[in-house]
């Protein structure tokens, strides 16, 4: 592992998914899965959200019309607080949800925005 890559990836996760969040995560990991935790937060944090080319909104609206289009929707909920906290905002989220529900179909779209009106209400954004 490039502990460095490794490093820098950590701080790309916390920034975006909360520092509390990814310790617990980290914290649980066990001889089964820490590698997997640990390469991904090498790969994708640190590679891939550690290439500052792309900023991080326009990164987390990226992930969020791509997992969606995956159904992927525990994991879209949890990098829409992500792309929220990348300064992402309201009317961003419901313009990439008119997005994703043209390009991964209509009930795709309302899924996504039962799940934002959840997290959005949660957050008193809405």
């Amino acid at each position: 592992m490039d502990k460095e890559l490794f490093e820098l990836g950590l701080s790309k996760r916390k920034a975006t998914l909360g520092g509390e969040y990814v310790t617990n995560n980290l914290a649980k990991a066990d001889d089964f899965n820490l590698p997997f935790q640990e390469a991904m937060t090498t790969w994708c944090w640190g590679f891939g959200w550690g290439d500052e080319t792309i900023d991080m909104k326009t990164r987390s609206l990226m992930n969020l019309t791509m997992i969606a289009a995956l159904g992927k929707m525990d994991e879209w909920e949890l990098h829409l607080r992500g792309a929220i906290t990348n300064g992402v905002s309201v009317d961003e989220i419901r313009s990439a949800i008119h997005a994703i529900a043209i390009y991964c179909g209509v009930p795709q779209g309302v899924e996504c925005f039962r799940i934002a009106r959840k997290t959005l209400e949660k957050l008193e954004l809405i």
